[in-house]
């Protein structure tokens, strides 16, 4: 019998080949590996990431039902255990989970699993700011104690819990019962920044364990699709089946979306803030389900929209995406997980565009600095920009245009060239864009208008009628707005009106909005209730369909 090294290497030679013999190939040698200990942490992380790449492309059947059994005891594994504090926060079930979460993952955590939920004192150290805090979440009576007796974070936390809690779950709920708004009392969290341990359980999260049920599984019986599509040939006749769910479904699939982040020491706005009243199931072929997922009303942007995918391969999460989208187009931002690269990646992503412009009516597609590489280290790393330069993604700025055919003469007169980091940063700096259609490039799509600009025109709107008294100008603007669209408050949801409060001043700043037709008006009293409706989605097919207002916001902007 080879050493288990060997065969862990060969199982990772042929982890992108898949046709005929492989699969019994790789069933053989998981039988030879299962229940072999390991001899370092490494190698368990190794195995480990086979395994879960098999979950989500198994060869056959026989393949599924060997890495499902291995995974389900992977966290009882001799070595796992013998290498624990090395695997920590490496997601892998067994193992602790280290980060400083987001407020709204602290609270969820801690409602879920309130008993493996700590604080990493280790982390935080004896920071007062923690004390000074304990002034604002504690009855009066118990503040005379903070003013008089000195004690570490510790020791206090310590000192006020019940012992049947833990220090964690303590700060957590007494934050909860803090009194302030909740945009107020998530920012303080997040400004604390407290540094917390997840300790495994039976049911905690973990990449291992990491499921959503699916109707039926797909074997990958064919090789891989690694060639580059044609985007703009595919997109368009991509189709996808899009589901509605159920609340329970809804609630589930956006436990799955944090679950995800947690177990990657990560945290995401567009998971940690999702509405469980407006979540989408789109399936493709193969096994491919892409999770879409709404913000709630406050949670939403003032123009653009805001959807998170989680990325659903077999029913295991392999990644997730981020689509903006408005004046019929949609900024993109992707991440395939590390244990999936490599794996049909650009023929993923052609299937998230192909949301975009199923859901949303876009026909061009940006990608922001941040995800080819500005300002992330990750994204250099991998080469983020030519990945999108050779699926058809273009600069419009001209110096990095020049910059584009510089570095193409170099590639072309020597073999093996790469670009250097200082290249990949430049090149990084401004957006790239895709158009379907072949017309000239248009100015009015995200990552070409400044949508900054339009939150300055409104700053100096408002600074200038109202001053610092701002709370009476959204009072003043929104009965003023009332007036000139013809539309009462009355039938307004909570959300509508928060939209419409919001919206406001930004109606108020239209040109020549008071001389519009009497349906322009009313048509766009209907866009300003969207963007607090139930889902935003239908906020973005109102905007792009009223033609005055999309050049009336691009005037704003320019």
């Amino acid at each position: 019998m080879p050493a288990p090294s060997t065969l862990l290497k060969e199982l990772e030679e042929i982890r992108l080949q898949f046709g005929r013999g492989l699969g019994e190939r790789r069933l053989t040698l998981l039988e030879a590996l299962d229940g072999v200990a390991l001899k370092t942490g490494k190698q368990v992380t190794r195995l480990h990431e086979a395994l879960c790449f098999l979950r989500a492309y198994p060869d056959n059947r026989a393949v599924l039902r060997q890495v499902e059994r291995m995974l389900e005891i992977f966290g009882r594994r001799e070595d796992l255990r013998a290498h624990r504090a090395e695997l920590a926060d490496s997601g892998i079930a067994g193992t602790d989970i280290h980060y400083r979460f987001y407020w709204i993952t602290a609270r969820w955590l801690a409602r879920h699993w309130p008993d493996r939920l700590t604080v990493d004192w280790a982390e935080l150290g004896d920071d007062v700011r923690l004390v000074e805090l304990l002034d604002l979440m504690l009855p009066f009576s118990e503040t005379v104690a903070l003013d008089m007796v000195d004690r570490t974070p510790r020791q206090w936390l310590a000192a006020l819990k019940r012992d049947d809690e833990t220090d964690a779950t303590f700060l957590i709920r007494r934050f909860e019962r803090l009194e302030a708004s909740a945009a107020v009392r998530e920012r303080v969290y997040e400004q604390l920044d407290v540094p917390m341990r997840l300790a495994p359980g039976d049911d905690t999260p973990s990449r291992t364990r990491a499921r959503h049920p699916t109707p039926r599984l797909m074997m990958q019986r064919r090789p891989l699709a690694l060639e580059r599509p044609d985007l703009s040939h595919l997109v368009p006749r991509l189709l996808p089946d899009v589901r509605n769910v159920w609340i329970q479904e809804a609630r589930a699939l956006i436990g799955r979306a944090r679950e995800a982040m947690v177990t990657r020491s990560r945290d995401l706005d567009g998971f940690c803030q999702a509405d469980e009243n407006d979540v989408r199931m789109l399936r493709f072929r193969h096994g491919l389900e892409l999770a879409l997922m709404g913000a709630e009303p406050r949670h939403r942007l003032l123009l653009e929209s805001r959807y998170a995918l989680l990325l659903i391969k077999n029913g295991v999460p392999i990644g997730y995406a981020l689509i903006n989208s408005l004046f019929g187009s949609s900024e993109i931002a992707l991440n395939i997980f590390d244990t999936f690269r490599g794996a049909e990646a650009a023929q993923t992503f052609a299937r998230v565009l192909a949301v975009g412009r199923r859901l949303f009516g876009a026909n061009t597609f940006s990608i922001d600095p941040y995800q080819l590489g500005y300002g992330n280290d990750e994204g250099l790393r991998s080469g983020s920009w030519w990945f999108y330069y050779k699926l058809g993604f273009r600069p419009h700025d001209p110096s990095i245009k020049r910059l584009v055919k510089k570095e193409l003469r170099r590639i072309r007169a020597g073999a093996g060239h790469r670009s250097s980091r200082a290249t990949l940063e430049l090149l990084a700096a401004e957006p790239m864009f895709l158009y379907l259609k072949k017309p000239r490039p248009r100015r009015d799509v995200l990552g070409r208008i400044s949508l900054g600009s339009i939150g300055l025109r409104i700053s100096g709107y408002l600074a200038e009628r109202f001053g610092a008294d701002r709370e009476r100008g959204l009072r003043v603007c929104a009965r003023e707005v009332h007036k000139l669209l013809g539309v009462e408050s009355r039938g307004f949801s909570a959300d509508e009106r928060e939209a419409w409060d919001r919206w406001s001043p930004l109606v108020r700043l239209l040109p020549e909005v008071e001389s519009w037709p009497a349906r322009d008006r009313q048509a766009l009293a209907a866009v300003v209730r969207a963007k607090g409706g139930k889902r935003e989605s239908d906020f973005v097919a109102l905007f792009d369909r009223h033609s005055k207002l999309r050049r009336a916001i691009l005037e704003l902007a320019e």
